[in-house]
């Protein structure tokens, strides 16, 4: 386990699973969300992106949390572990809220300093339809992963039960 790929909805918990094991492995961590988003939820520039992306990926060893659909991709060819976190959309929403009370008005761990948390009726919904328009094809996708390590956990029992093991 040396380059590592968490995925799952919003509030499913893949930054704080990515630190936890980045604290067990040593493995370097990168957020998704802290190298796409500039101060003030200014997105990196497209091509930028794909760029920057590819380069983590090329790294020797990594865990690196996020989903951005445009570059997973490059990930998935190059992880040779990946975790998705596939839980109900009440749990990932809950997750969201949550998240939302413990930084207000503040940038959370796991973003870029000057992105205070937010929580817009355009990610809850991207969240709550999570599970039905983005589980299955990242499911499907996975399924095609034979020479990848797969974890794909539908509790945090589970991770939690795994996570014991390590």
């Amino acid at each position: 386990m040396e380059r590592v790929m968490i995925i799952g909805s919003g509030g499913a918990g893949k930054s704080v699973l990515a630190r936890e094991l980045g604290q067990r492995t040593g493995l370097p961590v990168h957020h998704l969300d802290t190298v796409f988003w500039k101060p003030g939820w200014e997105p990196m520039p497209k091509k930028e992106w794909g760029r920057k992306v590819a380069e983590l990926a090329r790294e020797r060893a990594w865990i690196i949390d996020g989903n951005y659909s445009g570059t997973m991709d490059i990930r998935l060819k190059e992880a040779d572990t990946i975790i998705f976190l596939d839980y109900s959309r009440w749990m990932n929403i809950y997750g969201i809220v949550k998240r939302r009370i413990v930084y207000r008005k503040r940038s959370r761990p796991d973003m870029t300093e000057g992105c205070k948390e937010k929580l817009d009726w355009e990610f809850v919904k991207w969240v709550w339809n999570f599970e039905k328009e983005k589980a299955p094809l990242l499911r499907e996708k996975l399924k095609k992963m034979e020479e990848k390590r797969v974890y794909h956990f539908r509790s945090r029992k589970e991770l939690k039960a795994w996570l014991a093991g390590l």
